[in-house]
C-alpha cells in the first residue's frame, strides 16, 4: 500500500506523472545535459520518489537537481515510457518552496525566477533593468557585473524605462488565475 502522505502519491494525482512506470533504464540521465551537475541525476531522483519514504521525499525536495533542471525535455523524448520528468520537476520545485526546503545553492535560481515573474507581472513583458535590480536585491550581489552596464546602455541593449503592454489588467488577471489554479491543485 502506497503511503498517501508521500510526494509520489500526490505527484501522480496532481500532474498525472506515474513514476511507477519507470524501470530505471537510465536513458533520461544519459540524455540530460546537466546530469553531471546534479546531486541526483534524473533516474536516481525518480528512484528516490519510487521508494515512497518521507526521508527520500525530503532528500528530493532539498536537492539542487530540481532547481537546475532546464525542462529541455530531452529526458521525456528519450524515455521509453514517456515519463514527464519536466512536469515532475515543476511540481517538486513548487513543493520545495511551499515546504521551505529550497537548497541553499539554488537560492540564486529562485531569486532570478521571482525577479523575472515580478517584472512580467508589473509591465506585461520583460524589463531587463527591473529584472536585474530585483535579482541583485534578492541575492545581495549589488556590484556583480556593474561594469557591463555603461557599454550595454551605449549600444542600446538596455532601456532605462520599461515598456508596458496596453492592457496590464489582462496580465494581472492571468497571474491571479494561475495562482488560483495552483491553489486548487494542492492536495
Amino acid at each position: 500500500m502506497e503511503n498517501k502522505k508521500c510526494i509520489s502519491y500526490v505527484l501522480e494525482r496532481v500532474t498525472g506523472v506515474n513514476i511507477s512506470h519507470c524501470y530505471q533504464c537510465g536513458k533520461c540521465t544519459a540524455g540530460c545535459v546537466l546530469a553531471e551537475e546534479m546531486d541526483f541525476p534524473p533516474s536516481y531522483l525518480v528512484r528516490l520518489l519510487q521508494t515512497a519514504t518521507p526521508a527520500n521525499d525530503t532528500r528530493v525536495l532539498c536537492s539542487n537537481t530540481i532547481w537546475i533542471c532546464l525542462n529541455c525535455e530531452n529526458c521525456i523524448a528519450r524515455c521509453p515510457k514517456e515519463i514527464d520528468i519536466p512536469a515532475m520537476m515543476d511540481y517538486l520545485r513548487g513543493q520545495s518552496r511551499q515546504r521551505g526546503y529550497v537548497n541553499k545553492q539554488s537560492q540564486p535560481i529562485v531569486a532570478f525566477h521571482n525577479s523575472f515573474l515580478q517584472s512580467v507581472k508589473q509591465t506585461g513583458r520583460l524589463y531587463e533593468i527591473g529584472l536585474v535590480a530585483g535579482f541583485k536585491v534578492r541575492t545581495f550581489r549589488m556590484l556583480q557585473d556593474v561594469g557591463l552596464v555603461p557599454g550595454m546602455l551605449s549600444r542600446g541593449k538596455l532601456n532605462l524605462l520599461p515598456e508596458f503592454i496596453k492592457d496590464k489588467q489582462k496580465m494581472k488577471k492571468i497571474f491571479a488565475q494561475t495562482i488560483e489554479k495552483t491553489k486548487n491543485k494542492k492536495v
